[in-house]
């Protein structure tokens, strides 16, 4: 069964608070399996104010950190009940490919690839509308 998470519920799983909280819901996941995280880019980022002014862009490393809190949230269903995480431990073939900007609603879906114990291995993808923006094979771990 498909689910969705919204801000509240995203809270209640990572530690992250604005500005650092990058996913404000999560559909379609599957847990422990796959699923989409949603991201409206807004002008009042406070990231705007000093990457790119007059011409902003979405730093790239903050497209990855939006991936990993999704991979977070689709991997952490069944952890939360046993007091466990899931931590991030690699990034691997990272590809930025179009720039986003205030305006964008980005789509950030995950799929697990792996997994060999309590590692993982998943693929994300960042979409604007229909154009991949970013990609990158994250590496997980269950603590």
């Amino acid at each position: 069964m498909k689910k969705t998470l919204f801000i509240e519920d995203i809270k209640n799983i990572l530690p992250h608070r604005y500005p650092f909280l990058l996913v404000d819901r999560a559909a379609d996941i599957v847990p422990g399996v796959s699923g989409t995280g949603i991201k409206n880019v807004s002008a009042n980022e406070e990231f705007f104010n000093g990457h790119f002014p007059g011409q902003a862009v979405m730093p790239g490393v903050l497209l990855l950190e939006a991936m990993a809190q999704t991979m977070v949230l689709v991997g952490a269903e069944d952890e939360k009940k046993n007091g466990r995480i899931v931590l991030l431990t690699g990034i691997d073939d990272a590809k930025f490919k179009s720039k986003v900007v205030p305006g964008d609603r980005l789509l950030i879906k995950v799929e697990k690839i792996a997994q060999r114990g309590a590692f993982e291995k998943w693929k994300g993808e960042v979409f604007v509308e229909d154009t991949l923006c970013a990609c990158a094979v994250l590496s997980a771990m269950r603590t």
